[in-house]
């Protein structure tokens, strides 16, 4: 059972990672951020249940970080798309030096 949820969050993990790699559109690689969070949350959970409750406490922390980070996320995305017009992220350099 843990081998199987740990197979596929990894399989998760990875497709986030070639999404945010892959693809150019902010909002697309912002939700590839998210699934490999959910991934690394599922990974937590199939260990908990080996280790104990202490997977579930992280999973709780990781959750209130996400939610953090995709209202900040959005907000600058947003920023951005009414700056430039676009969320294609080769289009704008707003956050360079």
């Amino acid at each position: 059972m843990i081998t199987e949820a740990l197979v596929l969050s990894a399989m998760i993990f990875v497709l986030g990672t070639f999404g945010v790699l892959v693809r150019r559109n902010a909002i697309i690689m912002f939700l590839c951020i998210e699934l490999q969070l959910n991934a690394v949350n599922l990974a937590f959970i199939a260990f908990s249940r080996l280790m104990g409750i202490d997977g579930q406490v992280f999973v709780f922390f990781v959750m209130t970080v996400a939610a953090a980070e995709a209202a900040v996320g959005l907000a600058i995305i947003i920023s951005v798309f009414r700056h430039y017009e676009t969320v294609n992220v080769d289009n704008f350099k707003l956050l360079r030096w």
